[in-house]
């Protein structure tokens, strides 16, 4: 499945620039902007009709903490160590601790960043959406299970999620935030363009060969090529061979662009991948809030997840560890059309009559159910630590929403990409950084190593494609034959990832 690069010999430049950036998303336009400062000639090469990318079709979350503004004017206290003790048990298993520290310590100075670029945020909380679609006036939200067990017993709750504002969606205002920067900042772009392989000089990534309207286009990097060309959620194959479970629904987050050739043109060359099998899911079942008082079981009757956590935490479990076979089931007091139009599937005057009609088996729902109901009385989940005040005994008749992954909405994507240093040098198989190669966002395995929150995407992909573009711009300012000067200050420092 890789992509084989191109001899420099055999390739007739059409374009040249000090850093070529291929895709013209959040992570490209940050990494642009970021080598435009730098004093780097930079070509932008867009396989679209304008820049945007998956980033302008998000709700327009940025993860920050440590103590904004935003979160202050809230009424909310962080710090950096309660953020990043949060992001290291969340973005987990193992995550890259380099880029959880690093994105956490730049956390407030990335704010500054992208405030001096047309971003803006506002410091208002809604304490009742919690991880759904932002709304009119909001400006913070938790987003990755904060206030919710485990999360909650390890760091001090805060809402991280930054609303871009601008109108719905925010991702699209911050997309036409930063390309703007981006062009004021003297990018040039090369749009409707297809990369579709690296050009090489011995080891050294020398520049892209693709087409444009049929035409061949071949543009050389003086100093390196920064890959920020999304992840791989609409390369079937690819999604077969690393993240099979996303086959279980058919909706993907993303764009067509999203279908792993940054990722295969580097393979091509020998770069190392990780994570490649970790995906993010959301599972949008907790609007109306009220239908969170209800509880989530598998097929076999059981619940396996505490409902008042993430959405994202919630799908990711239903789709991964559950085939996607998964049912809430609440009482008549909390029931209420799900804001997207379904309706509950079953609804019965017992436990036992509900868990036959949606099939689980015999007596599993009701035993579940008077377990839950045993310990919610008196405030407490002794399986999975759901909270008051959503967690409620449930009473009455029951209703069951159908969230089979084939019935009900799940929306993946990928997380897994090539392997890179937080300064976004892009490694090989040996763990060394491959000449004049460096990437960025969906593109590379990022913050999230398996755990996600909302707005890590646009966090990640901003500040990281920064630090690709600042290195591709000093990979150019290195005289051939000598090697790259390194990080200016302590902040562009990183070790590999």
């Amino acid at each position: 499945m890789t992509i084989r690069p191109v001899p420099a010999a055999d390739v007739t430049w059409t374009d040249e620039a000090d850093v070529v950036v291929v895709g013209f998303g959040a992570a490209g336009s940050s990494a642009a902007i970021d080598a435009r400062a730098a004093g780097a000639d930079v070509l932008i090469v867009e396989r679209a009709g304008a820049a945007g990318g998956a980033a302008a079709l998000s709700d327009g979350f940025v993860y920050l903490g440590g103590g904004t503004p935003e979160q202050q004017e809230a009424g909310f206290t962080d710090t950096v160590e309660n953020m990043r003790a949060f992001l290291r048990a969340a973005t987990g298993p193992a995550p890259d601790l380099e880029k959880v520290d690093l994105y956490c310590d730049r956390s407030l100075e990335h704010r500054e960043w992208l405030l001096a670029h047309g971003v803006t945020f506002l410091g208002t909380h809604f304490p009742e959406r919690n991880g759904t679609s932002p709304v009119a006036g909001e400006g913070l939200m938790y987003t990755g299970g904060e206030n919710a067990w485990p999360y909650d017993e390890l760091a001090t709750p805060a809402p991280r999620g930054h609303v871009v504002q601008g109108g719905k969606q925010g991702g699209k205002a911050l997309m036409d935030a930063l390309s703007s920067a981006a062009l004021a900042a003297g990018a040039r772009t090369s749009y409707d363009t297809r990369v579709e392989r690296l050009v090489v000089d011995g080891d050294r990534v020398v520049g892209v060969v693709g087409s444009r309207f049929g035409e061949p286009f071949a543009a050389r990097a003086r100093g390196g090529v920064v890959l920020a060309a999304g992840g791989f959620i609409f390369n079937p194959d690819m999604v077969e061979q690393y993240a099979p479970a996303v086959h279980a629904t058919e909706l993907r987050l993303g764009t067509e662009g999203d279908d792993g050739t940054g990722i295969r043109i580097a393979q091509g060359v020998g770069a190392r991948v990780k994570r490649m099998d970790a995906i993010e899911c959301a599972l949008p079942f907790n609007a109306p809030r009220s239908l969170v008082q209800g509880i989530i079981v598998n097929r076999f009757g059981q619940r396996f997840v505490n409902e008042d956590t993430y959405m994202g935490r919630v799908g990711q479990t239903a789709l991964v560890q559950q085939g996607g076979q998964a049912y809430l089931v609440v009482d008549e007091e909390h029931y209420a059309p799900h804001w997207l139009g379904y309706t509950a599937t079953w609804v019965c005057e017992t436990a036992d009559e509900l868990g036959a009609e949606i099939g689980l088996p015999a007596g599993a729902l009701a035993a579940t159910i008077d377990y839950f109901n045993e310990h919610a009385k008196n405030g407490e989940d002794p399986q999975f630590g759901k909270r008051p005040p959503m967690l409620t005994p449930l009473v009455g008749a029951l209703a069951a929403f159908d969230l089979r992954a084939d019935k009900f909405i799940y929306a993946p994507f990928t997380l897994g990409g090539l392997h890179t240093r937080t300064t976004g040098e892009v490694l090989d198989l040996d763990g060394e950084p491959i000449p004049g190669l460096f990437a960025a966002g969906r593109t590379t395995s990022g913050v999230a190593a398996q755990g996600y929150c909302s707005g890590l995407s646009l966090g990640d992909s901003t500040l990281f494609g920064r630090l690709a573009g600042q290195s591709a711009a000093r990979h150019a300012a290195c005289p051939p034959g000598q090697s790259d000067p390194g990080p200016e200050n302590d902040w562009d420092r990183g070790q590999a990832g």
